[in-house]
């Protein structure tokens, strides 16, 4: 099994191997400290509901898709043992989606690749980024790269592994070495969510926002207080008093207190952070659940969803994961790809439209569509036949002709009178519009 656990952070102050002056102490106490007075790190970014949510959406959608590999010259289906069972405990999802959460969280994703006696990969098996320092040196016959990864394992050691034992997946980065983590580039947008939650917290939990006061003209103590209370609350609480008259004595009047406009004024900042999550993260608005500030209907979400999948999750996500796994753990030849077409498994009017213009223009054959829809082939040729379009045929072929040479009647009729039309035009030629007088 692998030396390096999957979720615990190592840098923890009974670890022997950090020092106390290091500065990962501090990312184990909280994360570095921003300028609204929160600490933020990778996993205390996730109390945020919308950082949570932007993740969870990322890491989801590029798991759940199917991944199926082919040959580079024929893109004959293959099969790939180690993609269909990369883990001894873990789904293929959940391997994915792992890595995935890593690389959205850290910018980098590292997977530790074990192999059998004669070499070949035989388990995948997710690192924690915390774990892993990674450094670069002058490429030599063992490792060509010069990349090296120091990883501490589960008992404190620390390996120093070569790209042969250590695949690794960087996000969008700077040095060509590893990703920038889009939680500690967004720090303080997030630092600036997390307070404002917290003072919102705060807010109501002292009380600050209550309905109303009770004043009076006199001091009461604190059981006239509590009596006076409680015969407001009987009076006006509940349904069963809707639109009753509250009589108090005592010189006692109760005055509303509304929200003021500072507060309104917070609500929108807290509105407007969501807004820089989702920029920052590359996932749509509706997709956090907030359509306010734009159309819930149709195509609107839908060329939105669109958008999304076309400019972020392709290339950001899947493309290279892709290459990645194509480089790594194929063989030659063979290349890895995403099917995309399981994202319209939610949709059936989307994937019977989509079905019928691959089959209509000769894309797919029955049992194509049949392979995707996970339904039994049809036996016989009939299942692989590919249609040609008849209003797409070679200029000046016939359309209706089989390879028999039978046409229906009709239209053979209809072309032998064209024929004839044609080789009369060309024998009359200038004569023939002078008989008619023109």
């Amino acid at each position: 099994m692998s030396l390096f656990g999957l979720f615990e952070s190592r840098s923890s102050p009974e670890n022997p191997a950090v020092p106390l002056t290091d500065a990962s102490l501090a990312e184990w106490l909280g994360g570095p400290r921003v300028d609204s007075g929160v600490q933020v790190s990778e996993k205390s970014a996730l109390h945020m509901p919308a950082v949570w949510r932007s993740v969870a959406v990322i890491a989801n959608v590029s798991a759940a898709l199917p991944l199926h590999t082919y040959k580079a010259g024929t893109k004959d289906r293959t099969e790939s043992a180690l993609l269909a069972d990369p883990h001894p405990e873990m789904t293929p999802l959940e391997v994915w989606r792992l890595a995935n959460v890593h690389r959205v969280l850290w910018g980098n994703a590292y997977v530790q690749k074990l192999r059998a006696p004669s070499g070949q990969v035989k388990e995948l098996w997710p690192v924690t980024p915390e774990r892993v320092q990674v450094e670069r040196e002058r490429p030599s016959e063992a490792n060509p790269s010069g990349k090296w990864f120091w990883i501490t394992d589960d008992w404190g050691a620390v390996h120093r592994l070569t790209p042969r034992e250590i695949m690794h997946v960087p996000g969008l980065g700077y040095d060509g070495l590893t990703g920038c983590s889009p939680v500690r580039a967004a720090a303080q947008g997030i630092g600036l969510a997390q307070a404002a939650e917290l003072g919102a917290a705060k807010l109501f939990g002292r009380g600050n926002m209550v309905s109303g006061v009770l004043q009076t003209e006199q001091r009461l103590t604190k059981e006239q207080a509590d009596a006076l209370k409680a015969r407001w609350q009987a009076k006006v609480g509940g349904i069963e008093h809707a639109h009753d008259v509250a009589v108090l004595d005592s010189g006692a009047s109760f005055k509303p207190v509304a929200m003021p406009l500072k507060d309104a004024q917070f609500l929108e900042s807290r509105e407007f952070q969501i807004t820089e999550i989702a920029r920052m993260f590359g996932v749509p608005l509706f997709l956090l659940m907030e359509t306010a500030k734009s159309t819930s209907w149709g195509t609107g979400l839908e060329q939105q969803a669109q958008g999304w999948v076309t400019f972020d999750l392709g290339p950001a996500w899947l493309a290279p994961v892709e290459q990645r796994i194509t480089k790594e753990l194929l063989p030659s030849g063979e290349y890895a790809h995403y099917a995309l077409q399981g994202l319209l498994r939610g949709d059936s009017a989307s994937r019977a439209t989509f079905y019928r213009a691959m089959r209509d223009t000769g894309v797919m054959s029955a049992n194509d569509i049949r392979y995707l829809e996970e339904l039994p082939p049809i036996p016989g040729p009939e299942g692989d036949t590919y249609l040609q379009p008849t209003y797409m045929a070679p200029l000046g072929a016939n359309p209706l002709a089989n390879d028999g040479g039978a046409v229906p009647a009709r239209a053979a009729a209809l072309m032998a009178e064209a024929r004839r039309l044609q080789a009369q035009h060309a024998e009359g030629g200038d004569d023939a519009h002078d008989d008619d007088g023109r």
